[in-house]
């Protein structure tokens, strides 16, 4: 019988992190393997120290390509860079060294992916003070793989059960937000976020968006911009025959979402969707990132650098980004053009 379970490959992230702790466990898990043909591209050296400190017992596969992996349960397939000897890592802290491995895991991922080698990425975390000490020119992973796939309208979506939320913005700062949230701005990000959810199969979709300021602005009490810039485009949407609705109190309406009233939220900046995302089911929130020529999806939370190195972080939210881009994956979702 044919294998139909997809290729997947995991970045290990930070090695200074928790990411190679967690994929570790990740990639030890029954599940996981039951949905996929998982393997790591990282440093084995690190691997094998993360699996010291999580106590668990684990065979390593050395591979140099994702065509030949072992794929037997215990046994950890790894494309070894070779990039990192763990005496020379400072666990738990920023450095140059975790910046430059970390990028060059991603490049690498970004390679096999376009090449077809694989049929999704999924991202373990990593430092964006270690990125700027090594260098590197980019902030985080959405704009790397926009960078080395060639994408310009890159959009992130987080899956949080059956709830989906998209960003406007993301890392700019509050001000800065403020200032993009444009009737244009607003309309287009309406129009790729309903063009996502076609993709993941609503066909009729109804999608809410957030509003800017306190209770929508109430009526030009506190800001204009609801009223001057979101309210313009979602009646544009409206006329185009779109279900849109907003703006609505962003204190209400990620709970309206959640109870079953929308499919999903355009959140306008970072902090209004992640926070909201996190207080539902923080460690299953799962990152995608649209409008790549390739399918990615991330786990939603950072090196945690104050426990590297114990063995306590929890792969939940690397396990269920692993299980969202198989099954996107099996299913053919394409979240680009």
């Amino acid at each position: 019988m044919t294998d139909a379970r997809p290729t997947l490959a995991v970045t290990m992230g930070d090695p200074a992190g928790i990411g190679p702790e967690i994929v570790v466990k990740a990639l030890l898990d029954r599940e996981v393997r039951q949905v996929c043909r998982p393997f790591v591209i990282g440093d084995l050296r690190v691997l094998e120290q993360a699996a010291t400190f999580c106590g668990l017992p684990a065979c390593f596969h050395a591979t140099a390509d994702a065509a030949s992996l072992a794929d037997a349960a215990g046994t950890i397939d790894v494309m070894d860079l070779g990039l990192v000897d763990p005496a020379r890592l400072s666990i738990g802290e920023v450095q140059p060294l975790g910046g430059e491995a970390a990028f060059a895991y991603v490049r690498r991922s970004a390679e096999l992916a376009l090449a077809g080698a694989v049929a999704g990425v999924v991202t373990a975390p990593i430092n964006k003070e270690s990125l700027r000490a090594a260098g590197v020119p980019f902030i985080g992973h959405t704009e790397m793989y926009a960078h080395l796939t060639g994408a310009h309208d890159e959009m992130t979506m987080f899956a949080i059960l059956e709830l989906r939320i998209f960003f406007l913005t993301r890392h700019v700062s509050l001000a800065e937000a403020c200032r993009l949230v444009t009737r244009e701005r607003v309309l287009a990000g309406i129009e790729k976020s309903l063009r996502a959810l076609r993709r993941l199969g609503h066909a009729d979709p109804r999608l809410a968006v957030a509003g800017l300021n306190p209770h929508a602005g109430d009526g030009g009490l506190f800001g204009r911009e609801d009223i001057d810039e979101i309210a313009p485009a979602v009646a544009e949407a409206a006329a185009r025959g779109w279900r849109v609705s907003g703006p609505l109190p962003a204190d209400s309406v990620f709970h309206l979402a959640r109870l079953g009233r929308f499919d999903a939220v355009l959140s306008l900046y970072h902090d209004q969707g992640h926070i909201a995302a996190k207080m539902m089911d923080f460690e299953r929130t799962v990152s995608v990132t649209l409008g790549l020529p390739i399918l990615r999806t991330s786990v939603d939370h950072g090196t945690a650098f104050d426990v590297a190195g114990t063995g306590r972080a929890s792969a939940v939210s690397l396990i269920e980004a692993i299980r969202v881009a198989a099954r996107y994956a099996v299913q053919g979702v394409r979240l680009a053009g």
